[in-house]
């Protein structure tokens, strides 16, 4: 695994890169970065198309994270709720999800704010350490782009 934190603008990460952010089951999707990914791949719309009965077949406090690939954004669902806030271990079982997805597509390179730190307000140190520690077996570039 490579593994490198730059400050840049996530989207102006070159096509190559699969870009991941966190989303709630419900694809709540009102407020932070997750705006921004909606208004530039029409997300929510296409997740609910893809999967209109999701919430009501999983309930991520029992089962715990996941992640959906659509297009180039892997979608790591971290919590039930939009309203709600994950935990670590919801965040590294999504990660685990997400881990595999890129291996049975041959994802090699993976652009990503500071997932969980914002609004969900986990320590950053602790969900780097998560993605290093998921990742650690796999020859996938990890981009983390932080803000000025």
């Amino acid at each position: 695994m490579q593994y490198r934190e730059e400050v840049r603008d996530l989207f102006s990460v070159p096509n190559d890169y699969y870009l991941t952010h966190c989303i709630s089951a419900d694809f709540g999707m009102g407020k932070g970065i997750v705006v921004e990914f909606n208004k530039r791949f029409d997300m929510k719309r296409k997740l609910q198309v893809k999967d209109p009965d999701y919430l009501q077949r999983y309930n991520i406090h029992r089962i715990g994270g996941d992640c959906i690939l659509e297009g180039r954004v892997l979608n790591l669902i971290t919590k039930e709720r939009y309203w709600m806030k994950p935990t670590i271990i919801t965040m590294r079982l999504a990660l685990q999800k997400m881990k595999k997805i890129c291996l049975e597509n041959n994802i090699t390179k993976i652009a990503m704010p500071t997932i969980g730190a914002g609004l969900d307000r986990l320590s950053w140190s602790d969900v780097s350490k998560q993605i290093n520690d998921v990742f650690s077996d796999t020859n996938i570039e990890i981009l983390v782009c932080k803000l000025k």
